[in-house]
């Protein structure tokens, strides 16, 4: 039981015995079975103490990230936020927009434990995409995420790998972890013509900077 629950029952036990030595040093006006029932009722329930209680402490949710810079290979983009497709599927910023990063907001905020990610076209039909050159990051080099309210938050890359996509890390992409991550998403490998698509994907493991 939490404390603030340990005090609302503690406050309605009061209320239960007070109103019991009321009826026993009074008893030429006991009150009726009912409405003593009802007044045990609202004691118990703690309803009217609850809606006077406030928590002494105080949350500040992680702002939104609306930048991403990578100094390593000259990314410097703003980020516009990504949900899911009619088919259920993680969205990629539109090819009109190419040259511009998208943060799912359905998952963690950059800073938040588990993995925020974020997704980039490699190239488009106007020639390269704002992650072009994800493929060339390194252990250690560092990525900056920019949020709402003008803070920062910089995590380093842990490694780059490539997985072709029927294979994709779906697990070690999304999945929930205890401690803040990021991963950054684009496409690579063998482009296939008949497809238009290429066969592979682009991760950027990346851990918050201590």
């Amino acid at each position: 039981m939490t404390p603030g629950r340990r005090r609302l029952a503690a406050g309605a036990a009061a209320l239960a015995l007070l109103a019991g030595c009321s009826q026993a040093g009074a008893r030429r006006a006991e009150p009726s079975t009912t409405a003593t029932s009802r007044a045990a009722d609202r004691a118990a329930s703690g309803v009217d103490a609850a809606k006077g209680f406030r928590s002494a402490r105080g949350y500040r949710a992680t702002p939104a990230p609306v930048r991403i810079d990578i100094p390593r290979i000259g990314v410097s983009s703003s980020l516009m936020r990504l949900g899911r497709d009619a088919g259920g599927a993680v969205e990629t910023p539109p090819l009109s927009r190419a040259g511009v990063a998208g943060w799912y907001e359905l998952g963690p905020r950059p800073g938040d434990p588990g993995s925020a990610v974020i997704l980039g076209h490699v190239d488009s039909d106007g020639g390269p995409a704002v992650f072009f050159r994800l493929r060339e990051l390194r252990r250690g080099d560092e990525v900056r995420v920019g949020r709402a309210d003008g803070s920062s938050v910089w995590f380093v890359v842990e490694g780059t790998e490539q997985f072709p996509k029927e294979r994709f890390p779906t697990d070690a992409v999304y999945y929930p972890t205890l401690k803040p991550g990021l991963r950054l998403v684009t496409c690579g490998g063998q482009f296939d013509r008949q497809t238009d698509h290429y066969l592979s994907n682009i991760i950027v493991f990346a851990a918050l900077r201590g």
